[in-house]
């Protein structure tokens, strides 16, 4: 089977310059645990993820003051950069080991340097309990 045929295509992305509390509204209203991250033009150039948020609200929670986090801070401050991607041709069971090996929860899917999907640790085992792997 091929990421192809497990990939979820309606991607909701953030961009770049947008705000933590607007990432995490987005997050919220998408019902997601990551969401990439895109620059103008539209290019996947990071992840931000529920790990990435909750490491930083830690740090701010200690100082006593989280609403420049989520008011004043840019995700690009505070996101993983350069995500792992795929191939929508890859091997799904080679996806799966990347995931595995990498200690990450998705892949985001690229075409020729376009954003098409992404697979996460989810799809994989919901293929595989449903039989389909």
């Amino acid at each position: 089977m091929k990421v192809a045929d497990l990939m979820s295509k309606d991607l909701v992305t953030v961009p770049l310059s947008a705000t933590v509390g607007d990432a995490i509204v987005t997050l919220a209203d998408a019902h997601v645990s990551g969401l990439p991250v895109v620059d103008h033009k539209g290019y996947l150039v990071g992840v931000l993820s529920t790990t990435d948020l909750l490491n930083s609200l830690a740090e701010r929670g200690r100082e006593g003051d989280i609403v420049p986090l989520l008011d004043e801070t840019s995700v690009s401050d505070i996101m993983t950069p350069r995500p792992k991607t795929v191939s929508p041709g890859s091997d799904v069971h080679e996806a799966a080991q990347q995931m595995l090996y990498l200690g990450i929860h998705r892949l985001f899917v690229e075409s020729n340097g376009e954003l098409v999907g992404v697979v996460s640790q989810t799809d994989v085992v919901q293929a595989f309990a449903t039989g389909k792997l």
